[in-house]
């Protein structure tokens, strides 16, 4: 066990806390030590502090259940038993950018599921499968951070996870229109069920912010470090309109895109089964052995039976065909709390681990 990094978790009393614990549970690499939440649930063990509120579909960790919960402010303390931390702290946004810098100015790599830093020009906001290279532009927020080992990564929102990765598969084609619709799940907004029973039978028209990340949070990933900045990139141009439905987890798209080149549907079918990247070369353990799959069947990819494809972390697409108005259109499905959100930071710290960001202390 000693070889393992030492993790903490900010915000663990939380649904997307809740979901680290339950993912970091037996992970090869990663250890939980320490579990920070706000000032009302410190003092108290994890379990204690967690209550009835544990929202995951597996049993609470043994292992965690008599962690003592530490107070996520006061920071040196808690950077001082961990060599890096997952973050995915309920504040506000100005709140969340201040104590993520505090912790990598102590010399801890932040791991965070959080959008505040998502736009900061020097903090990389990455798919490892898509773009592991804007991990490089680290080096140059240490140097503004006055660090070392500390800095903030994180990964971009759950709605884009079913979308972006199948047009990165299909970048040489010049995808440059997309239009997208999103139907998430309510996990994403930190709920269940029990906890949001008007969403039973219901669909709501909006999710508040998530058009705009939807449209945007692509393009930076396909961007360029530019004088140690993150330029985004121009195209695809996307709109998008984002729902919300009644399905505990899983985000599905519909999407139609236009190219300036012009594949054939095999070719695009080719593309996005053997797209792999940085994750799957390096084989590391939350790698999906295939990023994405097709499925042939007209009324596929389904919530209740694709979702956990891959353990979660892995693409499901289905229905492409071509368009009258574009050129194709497709569905696609991604688990927004899994890939979406800790299992796609977990694979971040992952990759950030295997190309020497994140070591022991």
């Amino acid at each position: 066990m000693s070889e393992k990094l030492r993790v903490g978790i900010l915000g663990a009393t939380g649904m997307v806390g809740q979901r680290f614990i339950s993912l970091l549970e037996d992970h090869p690499w990663f250890e939980v030590v320490t579990v920070a939440a706000s000032a009302r649930s410190a003092g108290r063990t994890y379990e204690e502090a967690v209550g009835g509120r544990w929202k995951m579909d597996t049993p609470m960790p043994e292992a965690v259940k008599k962690l003592e919960v530490m107070n996520v402010s006061e920071v040196e303390k808690v950077a001082s038993t961990v060599d890096f931390v997952f973050s995915a702290v309920d504040m506000s946004k100005e709140e969340i950018k201040a104590i993520e810098e505090a912790y990598a100015k102590t010399e801890t790599p932040v791991v965070s599921n959080n959008s505040a830093h998502r736009w900061t020009p020097d903090v990389p906001m990455v798919v490892p499968e898509i773009n592991p290279e804007h991990f490089d532009v680290i080096e140059f927020q240490k140097k503004r951070l006055g660090t070392t080992k500390g800095f903030i990564a994180v990964k971009p929102n759950c709605s884009i996870q079913s979308y972006a990765p199948v047009l990165t598969a299909w970048r040489e084609f010049e995808p440059y229109e997309v239009v997208a619709t999103t139907y998430q799940a309510i996990s994403g907004a930190g709920k269940t069920f029990k906890d949001w029973p008007e969403m039973q039978g219901n669909v709501i028209p909006f999710i508040g912010g998530e058009e705009e990340k939807s449209e945007q949070e692509p393009l930076r990933l396909w961007g360029e470090i530019k004088d140690g900045v993150i330029e985004k990139a121009a195209e695809p141009v996307i709109t998008t309109q984002c729902v919300r439905v009644p399905v505990l987890n899983g985000h599905t798209a519909a999407v139609f895109v236009k190219f300036r080149k012009n594949p054939t549907k095999e070719q695009l079918i080719e593309k996005m089964v053997n797209f792999k990247g940085a994750p799957q070369e390096l084989d590391l353990p939350s790698a999906p052995k295939q990023f994405i799959r097709y499925m042939e069947e007209d009324n596929r990819p389904q919530v209740t039976l694709d979702v956990d494809y891959e353990n979660g972390m892995g693409v499901t697409v289905g229905r492409l065909r071509e368009d009258s108005v574009y050129d194709y259109k497709f569905i696609g499905l991604s688990h927004n709390t899994v890939r979406g959100a800790a299992g796609g930071a977990v694979l971040c710290a992952e990759t950030l681990k295997a190309k020497g960001f994140i070591t022991k202390k």
